[in-house]
């Protein structure tokens, strides 16, 4: 598996509007995308800090992934992602190696990117996600 680097730190946040303004006044962020994504129940922006780059999601519900999580945890670190050059080989390569996967197959994920999540039983506890720009 190839990988290029960490591509994102994902946040969990109750209020997007909120976390996006903190994150400006704070850090001098930009936004880099803004998008709702139904079927994942989330709104998310990607927002640059210097030449680095977080995901800040908002849940569209309490009954979602995030809703879920914020509910048990409270906001703070989600998951880190790291760019990979094929989602499908990392996944591979992954599964060869015995690691726990949530997703077995790459699915679309948000501003455009292919996706799939590791367990956090398989990364000392931390949501990881494997991604590649399509």
């Amino acid at each position: 598996m190839s990988v290029r680097g960490v591509h994102h730190l994902g946040f969990a946040v109750a209020d997007l509007d909120e976390a996006v303004s903190t994150y400006a006044e704070l850090f001098g962020a930009t936004v880099e995308h803004r998008e709702r994504v139904e079927e994942q129940g989330v709104e998310a922006a990607s927002v640059l800090v210097g030449p680095d780059r977080i995901e800040l999601l908002a849940p569209t519900g309490d009954d979602t992934p995030v809703g879920r999580f914020l509910a048990n945890r409270g906001p703070g670190m989600h998951h880190v992602a790291y760019e990979v050059d094929d989602v499908r080989a990392a996944l591979a390569d992954l599964a060869r190696k015995g690691v726990e996967l949530i997703d077995h197959e790459p699915r679309h994920g948000l501003f455009g990117l292919e996706v799939a999540f590791v367990h956090p039983d398989a990364v000392h506890g931390v949501l990881t996600e494997v991604v590649c720009p399509v």
